[in-house]
């Protein structure tokens, strides 16, 4: 949180072209430049100034999305430096992935303070002024939950124009983050009075809001050392709002949420909405970090060496050393998150008949820029996240793609995330028979798993494992680790020293010898004619996790520029102390 970064976002320009109020969202590239004292004097100017906020701002936190899959156990990679020290949990104050995600959650907070001071002061008509404050102030509550996530007490930066002209914002004191926790539900609760009933395209609403909160109170509930049943309780009624009357559903099929047409899937309630255009920030770059080399025309492809994790692949009760016609893989989650041997990806590379995870390895008929050898450290790589080529980006959007850019929306709240919130609240207290909790949780299993047997009684560790499959790979389980070890840090930090982080040995020979021979043989020559083995590794050490693990180090610009950061946090008054 730096003044230097800062000032840039005071000067209130912002990017854009009138758009309809709930309709054609992002239909266009976030174009030309206006400043504050010209501009916000139409309902269109509003809008498009507010259409910034829901990407640039959070461009350099997306590395931080699956960094902290890393951290939780959900992805491998290890680069032997910032990436390493989130498997290891090693993270220090000149990690750089730290200093992005940083600066990118505060330069959220900044353009949201600033963008709703000049909407309200500006000339739209009241409507469309309540419904972009509002999305100010739910895109800034989502701000300060990761921040409050990641960094536990931080300073509440509540007008940064304020702060700037008595130049204070380098001397602000950290908050107790259940303090901070009090502010995001006062902010969200302001967001929820001015958010419209129900917008499409992506826009946010007032349910949008309520599905936050609830996530937010299911958080909070903890902050103390122990549960809490009002917020338990809140948490659960406004899911059960949410569910019941926000005229959402839940998508057919799990992958739906996760194509490109998936962008308006009314299932991701609060998405980052990326788009293509001459502005560096404010696309999706994700699957440059996950997608396999060559995946796209664009040459900016790296991510083989890192892969879904092992002991996520344990959790789908999925084996990579087993055969691929023996694996009992019924989760239809599991080919929606990752893939590997044997599996074809239907809506990646639809100009060729589907991805064909073994041909793209070693057909250079099929993929001519292929290897003919398997790098993926533990057998698997992401599907989550990839648009695929250029001919899938056009055919689903009626646009190109580019270089380390594409629309694809990133689901941050989806419904079936709402809908485990409402189970784990009600199972937390107590209420492991309750029917809304029961529904919910059937719902989201079946969906998965078509012929599940619904359950009778819920505990919370079937809730935990469910959370972790549905939103594997969605930037969500470090982030569950912290809400859990609020109130039990023992079991956070049970579950992740007993987790599988590691890679494989030799697999490749194994993955070779199958694509040409069709025999499954974990034994095998390499390509020296050594005869090698596929194996797991499970020479590493058992990462070193500690109460303190569940806290981020602040970056070490943010302790240079403000050295409050390193005392003792102090009590604030939310309610009297500040106002919407």
């Amino acid at each position: 949180m730096n003044i230097k970064n800062i000032k840039i976002f005071l000067a209130a320009s912002v990017m854009g072209l009138g758009l309809t109020s709930c309709e054609e969202f992002l239909n266009r590239p976030t174009i030309d430049n206006y400043v504050a004292d010209g501009y916000y004097k139409t309902d269109a100017e509003c809008i498009a100034a507010v259409d910034y906020l829901y990407n640039s701002p959070w461009y350099d936190f997306q590395r931080g999305f699956f960094a902290f899959e890393i951290m939780a156990g959900n992805l491998y990679m290890s680069d032997g430096g910032d990436y390493t020290a989130f498997l290891r949990f090693g993270l220090t104050s000149n990690n750089q992935h730290i200093r992005n995600m940083s600066y990118s959650l505060w330069a959220v907070n900044a353009h949201s303070n600033v963008v709703r001071h000049y909407i309200e002061g500006g000339g739209a008509s009241e409507a469309v002024k309540n419904q972009t404050m509002g999305e100010c102030l739910l895109w800034k509550a989502m701000a300060y939950f990761f921040l409050v996530r990641t960094f536990g007490d931080v300073p509440i930066v509540h007008d940064n124009t304020e702060m700037i002209e008595s130049g204070t914002y380098n001397d602000q004191m950290k908050v107790y983050k259940s303090d901070v926790y009090e502010y995001i539900v006062m902010t969200l609760e302001k967001a929820i009075e001015l958010l419209p009933e129900q917008c499409t395209e992506g826009r946010l609403d007032k349910y949008c809001a309520k599905g936050l909160l609830a996530k937010v109170y299911l958080t909070k509930a903890g902050v103390s050392g122990s549960l809490n049943n009002d917020d338990l309780q809140k948490a659960a009624d406004l899911a059960t709002d949410v569910v019941n009357n926000s005229g959402r559903s839940l998508e057919k099929n799990y992958k739906d949420c996760f194509t490109l047409e998936g962008n308006k899937s009314p299932e991701n309630m609060i998405a980052w909405r990326w788009v293509v255009s001459s502005q560096w920030t404010s696309q999706n770059s994700l699957q440059s970090d996950l997608g396999m080399t060559g995946m796209d025309e664009f040459g900016d492809c790296w991510g083989e060496w890192s892969g879904p994790s092992v002991d996520l692949q344990d959790a789908f009760g999925f084996n990579i050393l087993d055969a691929p016609e023996t694996r009992p893989d019924v989760d239809t989650r599991r080919r929606a998150t990752m893939m590997t041997v044997g599996d074809v990806v239907p809506y990646l590379w639809r100009d060729h008949g589907g991805f064909d995870y073994m041909h793209f390895e070693y057909d250079k008929t099929y993929n001519p820029g292929a290897w003919g050898q398997h790098r993926a450290p533990t057998g698997c790589n992401v599907v989550k996240h990839l648009y695929g080529n250029n001919a899938d980006h056009v055919t689903a959007l009626g646009t190109s793609a580019s270089r380390m850019a594409s629309s694809l929306c990133t689901p941050l709240l989806r419904l079936a995330d709402v809908y485990l919130i409402l189970a784990e609240a009600k199972v937390l207290m107590g209420q492991t028979t309750d029917a809304t909790a029961l529904r919910a949780f059937n719902a989201v299993r079946q969906r998965a798993i078509p012929n599940a047997i619904p359950e009778t009684s819920l505990t919370f560790d079937k809730v935990w494992k469910e959370r972790r499959l549905e939103l594997a790979l969605e930037g969500d389980r470090w982030f569950d680790f912290v809400r859990l070890a609020y109130y039990n840090p023992e079991k956070a930090i049970s579950e992740l020293k007993a987790q599988r982080r590691n890679s494989y040995w030799n697999l490749d020979p194994m993955y070779k010898n199958y694509y040409e021979t069709g025999q499954w043989l974990l034994t095998n020559n390499n390509e020296d004619g050594e005869e090698v083995t596929a194996a797991y590794d499970d020479q590493t050490p058992t990462p070193n996790v500690t109460v303190n693990s569940f806290i981020v180090p602040f970056p070490m610009e943010d302790l240079t520029f403000n050295p409050h950061l390193k005392e003792d946090p102090v009590h604030v008054d939310i309610r009297a102390t500040y106002q919407y």
